[in-house]
């Protein structure tokens, strides 16, 4: 039986879970997916979602268990992007949903309370439809200029991060070009934490480079 290491329900354990979120992409050269991953949980980051955008479904959902197994080891929540069907099949804890996937209230209806859900979000008009569509956590961003979404549009700046983090109650985590030099300047703009790829999995060491950025966010 797999074992659902959810947090739905309970607002200030998922808040926590937010303050280094590692969204998967590309690894370092010669480096394997899951031993990336568990190195930067083991280095410090509090939860994982598993982006495999262009992965066939099945392997999509072998990749999900496999990290899913590394995420219930450390008792930190695994969020799937976009594919809700993997999500429930996997027992993930939560959902992640851009502005063109399903439709919020419908993934909600979906999922019941076996997930709890985060919308991206790029304006405070979007961040506060998505806490009236009952969205549990925001992605805001790009907050910086980012390669690594090829959809993530124009960069908000901080500035923009915090106007959407002013506009809502629910826990907001920027994303897009943040690393360990800027990090500390994402908190200080209201969000709860940081949502990051290249900055770890672009690195040999996964585990060095989510240290170095849990140390920023502790400053």
């Amino acid at each position: 039986m797999r074992r659902n290491v959810n947090v739905y329900g309970n607002p200030a354990d998922l808040k926590k879970s937010l303050l280094l979120y590692l969204c998967t992409g590309p690894v370092f050269p010669g480096r394997l997916l899951a031993e990336a991953v568990e190195d930067a949980v083991s280095g410090g980051v509090t939860m994982v979602q598993i982006r495999e955008k262009e992965a066939a479904i099945r392997d999509f959902y072998r990749t999900v268990i496999e990290v899913k197994g590394i995420t219930d080891r450390f008792h930190i929540p695994l969020v799937i992007n976009d594919r809700i069907d993997i999500a429930l099949a996997a027992g993930a804890s939560g959902l992640h949903i851009g502005q063109s996937d399903l439709p919020l209230r419908e993934a909600r209806r979906l999922a019941g309370k076996a997930l709890f859900i985060g919308v991206s979000v790029s304006t405070p008009e979007e961040a506060a439809q998505a806490e009236r569509d009952g969205a549990d956590y925001l992605g805001a961003g790009a907050v910086y200029p980012t390669g690594s979404k090829a959809d993530a549009g124009e960069a908000i700046g901080l500035a923009g991060l915090a106007d959407i983090c002013a506009a809502v109650k629910i826990p907001v985590a920027g994303i897009g070009g943040i690393n360990a030099e800027n990090a500390a300047g994402v908190l200080k703009a209201g969000a709860s934490g940081v949502a990051v790829i290249s900055a770890i999995l672009s690195r040999r060491d996964t585990g060095a480079a989510a240290r170095e950025i849990r140390s920023a966010l502790a400053t």
